[in-house]
């Protein structure tokens, strides 16, 4: 069962106020894997945000066959139709930060003038809140981020509409999982709920909307690049309303090259906690093995090498 959530149960950090909130993230990141965000208008304006919610309710009313242009590039990358799941609708690309991929995401849809400008302004801003965000991870703990790349990471934007129906009200949205990569920025409905994140309790916490927020969530990729200090939350979508709910959501996913600690996370106090991989590497096993809840991260134990 989900409790009420009153807001403060979820930490909530402050973008304005670090250093000060550096150790509050860290713990955010160890205890729950997750937080609320707020005063990060200066990167991603109010108004923006506003116009980009415009315009994916635009999107999602296209005819099918033009939906259906918004191939994947990895798979959830494009258009999944409610057909696969039927309270749930979705487009996407694989890489915002790559301009000529915004570009092609905004071709398939026969997006406008305006629709693309729009596209284009919340790509680049999301993208620069990500590495705002993972930047000062990476100060809390003590790693030196202008080292590590994280601007040629590759980050991947999602938009969601959640088709509610009375019939569906207190069936799932989207099943329990945790995010394959490092880092989520949720713009979450400002007025219908049902995202839940599971605290270590194994109680689920209702994220309830709040505007002028945004939520954060960490994925597998940062229990791997931390070492095992970071944790991933298992979260899931249910439907509580007969509304429709729209999301945005953006995912900064991990390393093109190899996916390990940075040096200064490991140790003889601290040793490597998983062995060397991709994050390619990482997604297609969580797919072969369906283990979709941050299960797979076991099976990269050094452990269970260190024994053969």
């Amino acid at each position: 069962m989900a409790t009420n959530n009153n807001n403060n149960t979820i930490p909530v950090i402050d973008l304005h106020d670090f250093p000060n909130e550096l150790p509050k993230l860290i713990a955010a990141c160890e205890e729950w894997g997750c937080f609320r965000l707020l005063n990060f208008q200066q990167l991603l304006p109010a108004t923006l945000m506003s116009d980009m919610k415009t315009v994916v309710k635009s999107l999602f009313e296209l005819p099918v066959d033009i939906k259906r242009r918004n191939v994947h590039v990895i798979s959830g990358s494009g258009y999944r139709a409610p057909s696969e799941s039927p309270l749930y609708e979705g487009l996407g690309l694989y890489d915002m930060s790559c301009r000529a991929d915004v570009e092609t995401f905004c071709s398939q849809l026969d997006a406008s003038t305006h629709q693309r400008e729009i596209i284009v302004r919340y790509a680049e801003a999301a993208h620069e809140l990500l590495l705002a965000v993972v930047g000062k991870l990476a100060h809390g703990l003590a790693v030196k981020s202008e080292n590590l790349g994280f601007e040629k990471w590759p980050c991947q934007f999602r938009i969601n509409n959640y088709h509610f129906t009375p019939e569906s009200v207190g069936s799932h949205g989207v099943h329990t999982h945790t995010d394959s990569g490092f880092l989520t920025v949720l713009q979450d409905d400002e007025c219908v709920g049902g995202l839940e994140v599971m605290a270590k309790s194994g109680e689920f916490i209702a994220v309830d909307p709040w505007p002028g927020t945004l939520f954060v969530n960490l994925g597998d990729v940062a229990t791997v690049w931390s070492n095992g200090r970071f944790c991933s939350v298992k979260h899931r979508v249910q439907c509580k309303e007969a509304r429709v709910r729209v999301s945005i959501a953006s995912f900064l996913l991990g390393p093109r090259g190899t996916l390990e600690p940075p040096p200064e996370l490991v140790d003889n106090d601290h040793p490597p906690v998983y062995v060397p991989t991709t994050y390619e590497e990482y997604r297609k096993l969580r797919m072969s093995t369906n283990l979709h809840a941050g299960e797979a991260l076991e099976l990269l134990y050094t452990s269970n090498y260190s024994q053969k």
